[in-house]
């Protein structure tokens, strides 16, 4: 969830891959910034560990 879909949950939920990983599709405009972060069962929000570019608590995401 993030500023692109107003951080509303369920938005855009992750479906299993065949690695076992989980991934979405979503459509952002070009040259575009956006802040993310992940949720998980429990309303646990967290970041992605191998993600260098943060904006506070959140995950930055640029097209």
């Amino acid at each position: 969830m993030g500023d692109f879909n107003d951080r509303q949950p369920g938005g855009h939920t992750l479906t299993p891959r065949k690695d076992g990983k989980r991934a979405v599709t979503v459509e952002l405009p070009s040259k575009s910034s956006h802040a993310f972060r992940y949720l998980a069962t429990g309303d646990y929000r967290f970041n992605d560990d191998t993600e260098g570019d943060l904006d506070g608590p959140n995950g930055r995401l640029r097209t």
